[in-house]
């Protein structure tokens, strides 16, 4: 054994003995590779400039079929994790252990030995209408399934507490089972079982009796669905901490990890309905960290914003001392299908990483590292893998992995060499983005976690569906994402206030779910920018109306809000504001009617082209038109855009009370300029100014304790670019960035 370290989440940073690190790890599955070149796959890790090698745990594979459990390797040489973890010591690499209880991972059954649910078949989740989920779900706080996870657990946790790096192992984290509620959020399925409706009963008997239904049809549909989403969210809390329960009693006194999924379809629209349904679990715990499963193929100016507004959100909701880190962190070709529908350039890993440890996180999981085989197991099952024979323990086919840097046979990928070379960057500027914090312009997203309460709606339930569909459009980024990519391809730097979390009294955050374990409150001279749909809960309108009425500022896009989380009605904020809407224009096209609406700039835009825009909230004074400055008061607001077809603002600046807001209702296009002369009309511009001739750069900077600072500029185009770069009114002169480039430069 090695010296012990201490290994600890402090400060918003992993240290070891004391040190900020960042953690560079790459997953390799020993289960399927022969043991006869562990060694040599480890060492390819290490040799591209990763210090950790990370790996699942499979339950399915460690537990036989006479339910003995095998971890030593005494009946199949490709079952001796503790060969493996002892190989990766003496190799001088570090260890994040998965051990499940699910671990996905493309296994069969995600991961939990078949016999659980043969022999307990009421641990499956019933669903909408008494009908049983369509996923290999569980219900997580099923006694059955604790009893049987619990047991698993008993056996592998204490081995890996005795390779603990504070045992002088390598073992410096331990993951609590894998995306947590993802099986029923992508099948609209949620656990409305028995036992799950009987806590929720004790809760709110009313939902219960009609949640099954969905309580479609009736006047409680929207708030049947939003309690039985915050009951599926404490449900998962529960859950977690049980097992972080289970692991702190087996003696593992290192960070736990909880995996957060979201990402889909190469975007990160979706990431923040993960952080909400996951944040209760870890937020504010000593030691728990929450890590992103992020999945985007290629970074280009479609998904640059996904990835920057999603790394913030993460962050948004961590205790004080919680860094952010990412557990799946997508590396590769992308060709996941082996059908070259998808090829990701081997400088899309360089560019994710280099953007995603700039804003702060600390571990980088490249996921999947090396490729390898799937064994076959001892349990037969008629799924079409057997054919008279025991069947793959996955449903991939033999090989496993051949979109990783290191394919099946161990051969390196260009994707390899690429992250060999930006690993080698960072370690150059590990002091800084270690220790350091990214710099933030006096911009704020605005992250509304009832925003991403949306993965459950009845078939039956019409409002709800259009309640989400709503929400969905708007939420994110603006309708077309416009407004983020403005932000981010503008040069904006930009954390996340959790707003649903400072919405709360902070006599009330004991009892609260969503804010339980963290205080936060919204700097009174923050720009607080806001996406949103008709609907905002009124505790968060009423805090965003007094932030404005203080002297705050506010950019608020999409729908003026309208309703609360459960649909009744709630203006808190536009009567704060003095609009009203004025009715939504759509663009469409039927056999009888065409309409496209076009934006008109006027007041301090006035001259810009006309724009076209997919939809437009209409604004009016509230009791009157907005008829712009000249209309008589002065606290009328200004029209800055009008849609053509109805005469009716879409944009406006209006006082209330002290500060300002900037309402837009519709979905301007990505000019950079434009969005730039909006912002500025209340006071806020980029401190990082961007001129190049054509978008695509993605800039931002990190400070380090000691003032040190540091430049990272991608190129997410496809063709080269020279930006003109000023910082804080200092000019930093042009860097040649070739397509898909990009540039760490030290700040004097």
């Amino acid at each position: 054994m090695a010296d012990a370290r201490e290994v600890r989440a402090r400060a918003g940073r992993l240290e070891i003995d004391g040190v900020p690190r960042l953690v560079m790890s790459g997953e390799i599955h020993y289960f399927r590779l022969n043991p006869a070149v562990w060694r040599e796959r480890i060492r390819q890790a290490r040799e591209t400039g990763l210090d950790t090698v990370a790996t699942y745990i499979p339950w399915i594979w460690h537990e036989l079929p006479d339910g003995r459990v095998d971890l030593d390797g005494r009946t199949h040489p490709q079952r001796d994790l503790l060969g493996f973890l002892d190989l990766c010591a003496e190799e001088g690499m570090d260890v994040i252990a998965r051990p499940g209880p699910f671990v996905m991972a493309e296994l069969k059954n995600e991961g939990i030995p078949y016999r659980v649910r043969a022999e307990h078949p009421e641990t499956h989740p019933l669903g909408w209408d008494g009908r049983p989920t369509p996923t290999r779900s569980l219900d997580y706080l099923a006694p059955a399934y604790l009893e049987a996870a619990k047991g698993w657990m008993d056996a592998v946790l204490p081995l890996l507490a005795e390779r603990l790096a504070s045992r002088g192992g390598p073992v410096i984290a331990v993951q609590l089972d894998n995306e947590v509620g993802m099986l029923d959020w992508v099948s609209n399925s949620p656990d409305l079982s028995e036992l799950a409706l009987g806590e929720l009963a004790a809760r709110d008997p009313e939902a219960a009796r009609v949640a099954r239904g969905g309580g479609a049809g009736t006047a409680s549909e929207l708030a049947v669905h939003r309690a039985i989403g915050l009951h599926a969210r404490s449900r998962f809390a529960e859950y977690l901490q049980r097992l972080e329960g289970w692991a702190r009693d087996a003696g593992i006194d290192g960070p736990l990890l909880v995996n957060v999924h979201g990402t889909g379809e190469r975007r990160g629209r979706t990431f923040p309905v993960g952080v909400s349904q996951l944040a209760p679990a870890y937020r504010g715990r000593a030691d728990v960290v929450a890590g992103s499963d992020f999945y985007l193929g290629d970074l280009t100016v479609q998904n640059a914003a996904d990835l920057y507004l999603s790394n913030a959100i993460l962050a948004s909701v961590n205790g004080p001392e919680q860094p952010a880190t990412s557990l799946e962190f997508e590396a590769g070709t992308g060709d996941y299908g082996e059908d070259l529908d998808h090829l990701s350039p081997p400088e899309a890993g360089a560019l994710k990483t280099l953007l995603t440890v700039a804003q702060g996180n600390r571990a980088i999981n490249y996921y999947l590292f090396a490729g390898g085989r799937n064994p076959e197991i001892e349990q037969p099952e008629n799924d079409g893998t057997g054919a008279g024979r025991t069947g793959r323990i996955a449903f991939t086919g033999e090989r496993h992995g051949f979109a990783a840097p290191i394919d099946p046979e161990g051969r390196s990928t260009p994707a390899r060499d690429a992250l060999e070379a930006v690993i080698g960057e960072l370690r150059e500027h590990e002091a800084v983005l270690a220790g350091g914090v990214e710099e933030h312009d006096e911009l704020v997203y605005g992250f509304v976690a009832d925003h991403y309460l949306t993965e459950y709606a009845h078939p039956d339930a019409a409002a709800r569906r259009e309640q989400v569909a709503d929400l969905q459009e708007h939420r994110f980024g603006g309708a077309r994402e416009a407004l983020l990519r403005a932000l981010v391809l503008g040069g904006w730097r930009f954390g996340a206030v959790d707003l649903q979390a400072a919405a709360v009294d902070d006599a009330a955050v004991a009892s609260d779910e969503w804010a339980r374990g963290v205080e936060v409150d919204l700097d009174p001279s923050a720009v607080v920018v806001l996406p949103t749909g008709r609907t905002l809960g009124a505790a968060v309108q009423t805090l965003l109306a007094d932030h404005v009425l203080a002297g705050g500022r506010l950019v608020l896009a999409g729908r003026l809000p309208a309703l609360d989380d459960d649909g009744t009605p709630c203006t808190i904020l536009a009567d704060a504001l003095g609009l009203a809407s004025a009715g939504i224009r759509r663009d469409g096209t039927t056999p009888e009617t065409e309409y496209f609406p076009l934006v008109r700039f006027e007041g301090p835009l006035a001259g810009r082209a006309e724009v076209r825009v997919s939809s437009a909230q209409l604004l009016r004074a509230a009791g009157g038109s907005a008829d712009g400055p000249s209309g008589g008061s002065a606290d009328a607001p200004t029209v800055l855009a009008r849609e053509l077809g109805s005469g009716e603002a879409v944009a406006v600046l209006t006082r209330a009370g002290l500060g300002r807001a900037l309402v837009i209702g519709g979905d301007l296009p990505v000019h950079l300029g434009t969005w730039r002369e909006l912002l500025a009309l209340l006071d806020v511009r980029p401190g990082l100014r961007i001129e190049a001739e054509r978008a695509g750069v993605v800039a931002t900077t990190v400070r380090a304790p000691d003032g040190s600072r540091l430049l990272v500029a991608l190129n997410v185009a496809p063709y080269p670019l020279a930006p003109r770069l000023e910082l804080d009114g200092r000019d930093l002169g042009t860097v040649t960035l070739p397509a898909r480039g990009h540039a760490l430069i030290p700040i004097p």
